[in-house]
C-alpha cells in the first residue's frame, strides 16, 4: 500500500495542557480514515497539526515519506493536504463562487483547469451553482458546509481533511453530506474524517482510530471498531 501521511508519537500543547500525547497514525492512499472520540479529545487539534495549523511540541509527520512538521500550512496545500475545517469557516462576505476560487489560490484563478474544477464542483453540488452569486453568509449551514468540502477539493488535494462535517446539521442535511463524501471517496478522493457521528463515520470508512484524553485507544479496520464492545458502550451505543 502507498502510505500517504504517516504522523509518528505526534505531541501537541496548548501551553500546560497536553492536548495530543504521542499518537500515531497512517493513512493510505485511497482510504478513508476515520477518527472518533469525545467533545476535548483532540480530534480538531490533530486536524490542525496536519495542516500546519497547530504546532508540534514534539514527534513527527511524514508526507509522501517527507519530513513536513515543520512546513508552513500554505506548503502543506500545495503538496496536496486539504482542510474543510471545524465549523464552516466560510467569508461570509464573498460569493459562493469567489469561497470556491479562493480554495484555488495556490493555482492560476485563470487557468482553464481551475474554470472546469469549478464546474465540476457544480455538478457534485448543484444547489451551490443556484447561490453561485449569493453571498456565502446568507446560506444555511449545510449550504455552508457544501462550500467548505467543496472549497478545499478546489485545491486537487491527495488527501482531504474533514471536521465534523456534520456539525450543528439537521438529520436531513446530515444524510445528503454523508452522500456527498461517499461519491467524492468513490471517485479515489483519499480522506481522513473526524465525526463524531460515530455511526455515520464508520459506515464509509476503510479503518478507524479511537481518541481519548490526546492518545489513540483502538484502531482497526472499521467492521473491528464497530465490534469492539468498549467503543460500541462509549459512542456507538449499546444496541
Amino acid at each position: 500500500m502507498n502510505t500517504l501521511l504517516k504522523i509518528s508519537n505526534l505531541c501537541v500543547n496548548y501551553g500546560a495542557i497536553n492536548a495530543l500525547r504521542g499518537v500515531s497514525l497512517e493513512v493510505n492512499a485511497g482510504e478513508v480514515v476515520s477518527i472518533i472520540g469525545g467533545n476535548g479529545a483532540g480530534k480538531s487539534t490533530l486536524m490542525k497539526a496536519i495542516s500546519g495549523l497547530e504546532p508540534a511540541a514534539s514527534g513527527g509527520i511524514f508526507w509522501n515519506d517527507q519530513d513536513i512538521t515543520g512546513m508552513p500550512s500554505h506548503k502543506r496545500v500545495m503538496g496536496g493536504i486539504s482542510q474543510s475545517p471545524e465549523g464552516r469557516q466560510v467569508f461570509a462576505d464573498q460569493t459562493v463562487e469567489d469561497n470556491l476560487l479562493l480554495g484555488a489560490y495556490v493555482r492560476s484563478r485563470h487557468d482553464a483547469e481551475v474554470a472546469n474544477d469549478l464546474n465540476a464542483q457544480y455538478k457534485i453540488f448543484p444547489r451551490l451553482h443556484e447561490r453561485r452569486n449569493q453571498q456565502a453568509g446568507t446560506l444555511s449551514g449545510g449550504e455552508q458546509q457544501m462550500v467548505a468540502i467543496s472549497r478545499a477539493l478546489m485545491s486537487r488535494p491527495k488527501l482531504l481533511l474533514l471536521d465534523e462535517p456534520s456539525l450543528g446539521l439537521a438529520p436531513l442535511i446530515v444524510k445528503e453530506i454523508f452522500e456527498v463524501i461517499k461519491r467524492v471517496r468513490d471517485q479515489g478522493m483519499t480522506i481522513l474524517l473526524v465525526e463524531q457521528m460515530a455511526n455515520q463515520a464508520l459506515k464509509i470508512s476503510d479503518r478507524a482510530y479511537v481518541l481519548k484524553n490526546g492518545l489513540f485507544t483502538s484502531h482497526g479496520t472499521a467492521k473491528e471498531v464497530q465490534n469492539d464492545p468498549s467503543v460500541r458502550e462509549a459512542y456507538l451505543g449499546k444496541h
